[in-house]
């Protein structure tokens, strides 16, 4: 099993769209690299905690490749903008690529220097060992299955059969 914390706006539509693909085992709902410990929502939204928002994705790399992940990932990011991602704005907001396992940081660089071989100096996405990752509060679990007219600036039908679950 491999575990990555993707950063790409809000938390809420990154994880619905990655539950739907085959390979990922798990996901939840988070704030990642930040400045305090077990933040909440409203101080993320305030700024007084400058963690992003992410979702942790556990997959299995026998049934979906790490380079598959990031594609999807890619699709749903505007990987040149600072902060923002769709009508969201703040830090919070940010595009990120976190992990645990030291291992994968090459893989993920050398992934994203392929992908943007003529855009490298302008892609704003970090790529950082997790430093910290806190769940965030039960209601945002799941939040788009909750709540059916939600707001998500991710397109969830940008997923090609073979890959959905």
């Amino acid at each position: 099993m491999t575990r990555l914390y993707l950063a790409g706006g809000c938390f809420w539509g990154v994880e619905a769209y990655f539950k739907k693909l085959k390979g990922i085992t798990y996901t939840k709902v988070g704030y990642i690299n930040g400045n305090i410990s077990n933040p909440t929502y409203e101080e993320v939204c305030k700024g007084e905690a400058t963690h992003a928002e992410a979702v942790l994705v556990d997959f299995d790399e026998q049934i979906i490749s790490l380079s598959k992940v990031l594609d999807y990932f890619f699709r749903i990011i505007d990987p040149y903008s600072l902060n923002k991602q769709g009508e969201d704005e703040g830090i919070q907001y940010r595009s990120g690529i976190y992990y645990d396992d030291i291992s994968l940081d090459d893989n993920i660089k050398t992934y994203i220097k392929n992908k943007f071989p003529k855009s490298l100096n302008r892609v704003k996405t970090e790529v950082e060992i997790n430093q910290g990752f806190y769940d965030a509060e039960e209601y945002h679990q799941d939040y788009l299955n909750k709540n059916i007219n939600g707001y998500c600036h991710v397109n969830l039908l940008d997923i090609d059969e073979e890959d959905l679950k």
